[in-house]
């Protein structure tokens, strides 16, 4: 127990070394981790009210009183933006976590046994990536109505195939190596197999995958809001501020273009970091793609 501690240690530490030295990565976890601080103490670091809304001062430009301007209704932009991280950022953890544990769940079990349970779950698999992930979530989110948890519901089921796939994909290559038929020629059930070999061994590519796919789920949940199928107003999301906005984009321009590149930003980081952890966690795709 030992001395698999010590590796597991030793190979953390390799992989974190690895990472570092990528200074994109560096740079985007970073950037990532102020916009989260931002997020999470958003009530401590904003002066108005996300949804106060003074007629006086609408459409003002940036200024010493609001950072980021303000919109149409005088509401403060930054605030507004600040907020919206925290929204943004929500549904990409939950809609990302849902589609994790039900993909991995479902490539894990069709990638260990095989056979006929294996044809039964990829078919269903194949089934959702019939329509594209941001097709299907929008299907999904027009049959349930408009909202956000709608959107969190939807973008997870749209990014199950990607994980079931991949997982599975991971534990076809991992379950006939040698130390894991030496586990089943000592009699171990299949669940320690699982747990102990299988299932630690395949993780490394869904973890990359997982950062990745946050990116993609924020840009989703922003371009369901932007068509009015997610936060309705007058709730702060990025995508919802870009599409009330739009109509006075030629007088304050600010209000479209903020959230624009507060998406931007965040979907940027995540990338960054993704590919910092391929490269770590795989060197030998660093000059994939």
């Amino acid at each position: 127990m030992a001395i698999e501690l010590s590796k597991s240690q030793s190979q953390l530490s390799r992989i974190f070394k690895q990472w570092r030295r990528n200074r994109r990565a560096v740079v985007g976890a970073f950037i990532l981790i102020f916009i989260i601080f931002m997020a999470i103490f958003a009530p401590f670091v904003t002066r108005y009210e996300p949804q106060k809304q003074n007629m006086r001062n609408r459409l003002q430009p940036p200024s010493s009183e609001h950072v980021f301007g303000t919109d149409q209704f005088g509401r403060d932009t930054y605030s507004r933006v600040v907020y919206g991280a925290r929204l943004s950022l929500q549904v990409g953890f939950f809609s990302i976590g849902m589609a994790l544990l039900i993909g991995c769940t479902l490539g894990l079990v069709a990638g260990f046994y095989g056979g006929m349970l294996d044809n039964v779950i990829m078919r269903f698999v194949d089934i959702l990536m019939a329509l594209p992930g941001f097709l299907l979530a929008l299907s999904i989110v027009a049959a349930l109505g408009p909202g956000m948890q709608n959107v969190v519901l939807a973008i997870g089921v749209s990014y199950i195939p990607s994980f079931a796939r991949m997982m599975r994909s991971a534990v076809v290559s991992t379950r006939e190596l040698d130390y894991v038929d030496a586990a089943r020629s000592l009699g171990a059930k299949d669940r320690r197999i699982i747990l102990t070999h299988v299932l630690p061994n395949s993780i490394s590519p869904i973890i990359v995958l997982t950062t990745l796919s946050m990116a993609g789920a924020i840009l989703s949940a922003a371009g369901l809001s932007f068509l009015g199928m997610g936060a309705q107003p007058p709730t702060p999301e990025w995508g919802s501020m870009i599409a009330n906005s739009r109509p006075f984009i030629r007088v304050s321009h600010w209000a479209v273009t903020i959230p624009g590149l507060a998406i931007f930003t965040t979907v940027m980081c995540l990338n960054l970091v993704g590919d910092g952890l391929r490269d770590a966690l795989d060197p030998r795709l660093k000059n994939v793609g």
